[in-house]
Order: structure tokens, then sequence, then C-alpha cells
């Protein structure tokens, strides 16, 4: 477990707790190779750490493991030049507590469901959360209600673990991720590890984000991971296992992966593709750009289209095919 009320999970901690554990958060599901940089920030530390090349194990736990930093750690100057090349903007926790209770005030059926929101603040509803037994929905069908955060970056509207712009850390019963509010639900409705683990799961199963720099890829899944074992921690008065939190771990790397989110394929995996063109008198190779660029088609692309786990079905999809439908 991270250091109380410490925003920044260290990888080398990683490391301690599972040799196996940072290893599986850096897997991308699609390609079957690990996650890769997609960003020039590190080049500064050698080649190693290019836009293309994959992120290792070893190249972010030398250094003390302080190689990726939440962006409130990065340096201005560093938080400026991602606001320049990918408008890197993150976004204040009592924004995203005010659109997630939209979310919720729809599925609810009524406003306040979890907190009241005050100005660039809330107060958290004390008592046990009630469901709308008219529409005969429980706190299951909430728990495991299908939530996505686009372009995620550190995750905040996924979960609150901190203030993602001030780097003020969030207390559990406080936070107002839409996955901190399934694991509150979870925590108020379940008494045994069992029934609380099984739900859990559940919770995290119908909880999706993508990004496409690689540093919030990793930090997005860590956030996630840590902020289960940190309900897990506040209902039972122990640590999550190793074992637990490696099975946690293989559906975050599902659930959230990296990706270009207009293009819904691998970060500049598109290509020109050198093809042959013959006519009646010559046999010639050609290079031709990406279709799907070069007419804005997502369902045109030659890049790797990334894959997700839709759990309810069990099967493995390719997410262009979730928001476009088949051709």
């Amino acid at each position: 477990m991270p250091e109380k009320n410490c925003i920044d999970i260290k990888e080398n901690n990683l490391l301690k707790i599972d040799n196996e554990l940072l290893e599986l958060l850096l897997q991308d599901k699609t390609t079957g190779r690990n996650i890769i940089w997609a960003t020039d920030n590190y080049t500064k530390h050698g080649a190693q750490y290019a836009f293309e090349k994959p992120i290792l194990v070893e190249l972010i736990t030398s250094r003390n493991g302080s190689i990726i930093k939440p962006r409130t750690q990065k340096s201005k100057a560093e938080q400026q030049k991602r606001v320049r090349q990918k408008a890197e903007v993150f976004t204040p926790s009592w924004v995203c507590n005010l659109q997630n209770n939209l979310v919720d005030e729809v599925w609810f059926g009524w406003k306040n469901a979890f907190n009241i929101e005050e100005k660039c603040s809330w107060k958290t509803i004390k008592e046990k959360i009630s469901f709308p037994e008219a529409e005969n929905k429980s706190w299951k069908d909430y728990v495991c209600s299908t939530r996505l955060e686009i372009t995620c970056g550190e995750a905040p509207y996924i979960t609150s673990r901190y203030d993602a712009v001030t780097g003020e850390y969030i207390e559990v019963p406080e936070r107002v991720g839409f996955l901190d509010r399934k694991l509150r639900v979870v925590n108020e409705n379940t008494e045994s590890r069992g029934d609380w683990l099984k739900w859990a799961f559940s919770a995290v199963q119908s909880s999706y984000g993508f990004e496409w720099q690689g540093d919030n890829v990793l930090i997005a899944r860590e956030n996630v991971l840590f902020t289960v074992a940190e309900h897990y921690q506040h209902k039972f008065n122990e640590n999550l296992s190793a074992q637990d939190l490696a099975g946690f771990a293989k559906i975050i790397v599902w659930n959230i992966w990296q990706m270009d989110g207009l293009k819904f394929v691998v970060p500049n995996s598109c290509t020109e593709k050198e093809v042959l063109e013959q006519d009646l008198f010559e046999t010639r190779i050609v290079s031709k750009a990406c279709e799907g660029c070069k007419k804005n088609n997502p369902l045109k692309h030659n890049g790797i289209y990334c894959k997700i786990k839709d759990w309810k079905k069990n099967e493995i999809v390719r997410f262009v095919d979730c928001v476009e439908g088949d051709e």
C-alpha cells in the first residue's frame, strides 16, 4: 500500500508488494506487449524512453521509482509542454463530482444521491444509499452499471483519490469518482470478505477509461487498483492481499487502455503502406496513406484497433465496434 495520504504510488513499492504486479499493470492487451510511452517527455533519460518504445519495469524503477509522477508533481515547464502538445488539462475534483452527479441523477431519478454540491466542493451524504425500488433497481444493478471516462488522464472521474489539479489527497468516505461510488455501495451492502470481493470485481469490470499517453495510462491503472485496496482497508481494517491485488489488476489492464480516442487505434499505429499496382504496361510499388486518416473514417484505419473485454458476455471486442457498430 502507498504511504497514508500519499498520492504518488511509487513503482518500486509495487515491486515490493508483488514482483509481477507492475508487469501486469504495464500490459497492453491489444498488442500483447507493453503500453508505449506515446510522448517525448521522457527522452532526456535515453533512447529507450522515446515515443514509440515500450514502458519497461526496469526503466521506471530506477532512480528510486520516481520517473513517473502525477501531474501535480511534474515541473511547471513539463505541465505546460504537455498542455501545448496534447491539450492535457486536468479537471478539479469538484467538477468531476458535479458531472458524476448528473449521471447519477438520471440513474436514480433524484438529485443528491451521494452528496450535496457546494461552491467548489461537496458535502457527503452520511446515510446509507437508497435505491429506486419503484423502478426495480437494486444496489447490485448500480454496481454493475457500465461507466466510461474518455481521455481519462489519471482517471479523476473514475476515482478521486486526490484532486488532479491541486494534488490534495481525498479520504475514502469523501471520494466522488464513479468507481468510488460503486465501492461505497459495495461497502454498505456486504459483510463478508467473499461477498465484498465478488461485487468489487463487478464494480471494476463495469468501469472503463482510455488515454493516449503511457505514463497517464499507468497512473490511472494504479489509481484504480489502489482505490479498490483503500476501500477494502476502510471496510475491513486490513490490507488487500497481493493475490487479490493481482486479480483486480488483470481486470484493470483490459478496462483502462491506451488508445487514440479519435481513431480508436493504438497511438501512431496508422502508417503509409507500400502496395503493388499493376496495369497493362507495368507493375509498380506505390505508397498509400491510411484510408481512415485520409477520409476521417474511423472504420478504415490501417492501424491496430484497440480491444477491450466485455465482462458480462465474456467476449473480447474492438472498441470501435462498440461505438460505431459493425460495418
